[in-house]
């Protein structure tokens, strides 16, 4: 009788344990290189691996993807901050949402996947950069929450260094000599520093909310440059080799498409001195994700908590002698995605198909078991994660501030723009994405379907950039049955200004 009721008990147990609601985590970071992820060079070739394949050890972002599913080939909708964050939130396209470029408001009738988690009980929350609300800067705490109800620890915008706890509110703790809020790092420590600081938030989050039902998103403003980090991390890559990406050097013009040109072109020796910081803001990240992780173990709660981790866009670090974002390049528009979440996905899962930012919300929705509200553009993934896919379409869909679109796969990326004629990038036959493969006779049949689908996406979603003067006209002769290329010929725009800051202002 006593094991008949033991065993009841157990059984009961479990079933209570079953039904209690997921909790979601999400960890963003800001201009990312994916590359700089174990994970990620474990899965590369050696010749891939560009900034070394052990200059940067992350086990605890590692232990993410070892322990659920990583994403391949997963891209930022548009590679750009605002416009990113909010197909990542909402589900829909930058041109809908209507944040097409940075310091866009987002419109006040999207719906976020928290105010999705809201309306079913979740304690939701925010911390971090969010840059969905205009030009304020840093902006604390904006009044339009969009489901993230205690915001308390959400700025605007800026990639501040170092912040301070005061009885009217979080502050930033560097200005400069006029008493400006600066993006200064002296005096920065554990207690202190942007990574550190928004760590703690997320930490004293779960403390608090550990018997409910929950769902956080924390955003970090690293490695966003500047290439600046506290001690001991300013230090510890000083003397490391930096290896410099083939790209970086001895790309011809005919190799540089017109939407990719720069100048001044960037150095190996630029690429050498701002490459020690960033290690640093990686290493950093890790081990407060792992102060983080330790903290939902000891309430016992981490098998229960969907974790994500991803970023906004990458950052080129010098590939094709460019730095930050913007463009179509593996280093730019490919993003980190892992996700945790034992009960739906089996460890060790690796996802090859080409996702987006937009499939983020109906996928994550979908695994939790909760409904969407029916208004988000991307595609339900759930099956890539839960390996019970059958004949999945691998295609996603990007565009950009400047006009140009792109079809992806995992093999392949066709890209139209303004500005000079379309390209190929072949991923496995030219992984460095040196040569246009638009003439590859092999590669014509799967040129138009790309391209078929593309005018598809840009009717169904109203994407102005395929409808657009030489897009438009490319797109008609890519999705045609004609074999040569036939457009107008190249447009020379002049070559696009680098900040010598070696970040973009934003």
């Amino acid at each position: 009788m006593f094991r008949i009721l033991t065993l009841s008990i157990i059984t009961l147990a479990a079933i209570q344990a079953a039904a209690k609601p997921l909790n979601l985590l999400v960890i963003q970071t800001d201009e990312h290189n994916y590359r700089t992820l174990g994970c990620y060079r474990k899965l590369l070739p050696e010749s891939d691996y560009y900034f070394g394949k052990d200059v940067v050890k992350t086990p605890n972002i590692d232990w993410i993807a070892d322990n659920g599913a990583i994403c391949t080939s997963f891209y930022a909708t548009s590679p750009v901050c605002s416009p990113s964050r909010a197909a990542l939130v909402t589900g829909q396209y930058p041109q809908n949402t209507p944040v097409v470029s940075n310091n866009t408001p987002m419109s006040d009738d999207v719906v976020t996947f928290a105010e999705i988690l809201r309306r079913q009980g979740y304690a939701t929350g925010y911390a971090g950069k969010w840059h969905l609300d205009g030009d304020g800067k840093p902006q604390w705490r904006p009044k339009r929450h969009f489901g993230f109800e205690d915001n308390r620890f959400m700025f605007n915008r800026g990639h501040w260094k170092k912040f301070a706890d005061t009885p009217e509110g979080p502050k930033v703790a560097s200005v400069d000599k006029r008493g400006n809020p600066s993006y200064g790092v002296n005096g920065a420590d554990e207690n202190s520093f942007a990574t550190d600081w928004l760590a703690d938030k997320v930490v004293d989050f779960i403390d608090k909310n550990k018997s409910k039902p929950f769902c956080y998103m924390v955003s970090f403003p690293d490695p966003h440059g500047p290439n600046t980090v506290r001690a001991p991390y300013d230090s510890k890559y000083t003397d490391v080799k930096v290896p410099i990406p083939a790209t970086t050097l001895n790309k011809t013009r005919q190799q540089t498409p017109p939407w990719a040109a720069v100048t001044p072109k960037l150095t190996a020796d630029t690429v050498r001195s701002i490459m020690p910081g960033y290690y640093g803001m990686v290493e950093c990240l890790d081990d407060n994700i792992g102060k983080i992780l330790n903290r939902l173990r000891k309430h016992g709660i981490l098998e229960n908590t969907v974790i994500v981790f991803t970023s906004d866009h990458g950052d080129l670090c010098g590939e094709h002698g460019r730095l930050n974002k913007g463009v179509p390049y593996e280093g730019s528009a490919r993003i980190p995605l892992l996700l945790y979440c034992p009960s739906e996905v089996k460890k060790g899962t690796v996802i090859n198909q080409a996702l987006s930012c937009v499939d983020f919300l109906p996928t994550v929705m979908d695994l939790m078991g909760h409904k969407t509200a029916g208004r988000e553009e991307g595609r339900n993934a759930s099956s890539l994660f839960r390996g019970t896919a059958k004949n999945w379409h691998d295609v996603a869909f990007i565009r950009a501030t400047g006009g140009w679109v792109m079809a992806a796969t995992d093999q392949l990326k066709l890209v139209f723009s303004p500005q000079g004629k379309p390209w190929l990038f072949d991923l496995q036959g030219d992984p460095d994405e040196l040569n246009n493969h638009i003439a590859a006779p092999q590669h014509r049949t799967k040129i138009r379907s790309l391209a078929q689908q593309l005018i598809a996406y840009g009717k169904k979603y109203n994407d102005p950039h395929t409808q657009r003067g030489r897009v438009e006209q490319d797109l008609a002769w890519a999705a045609s049955d004609a074999k040569n290329y036939s457009g107008p010929p190249d447009s020379e725009p002049k070559p696009a200004k680098r900040n010598r800051k070696n970040k973009t202002k934003k």
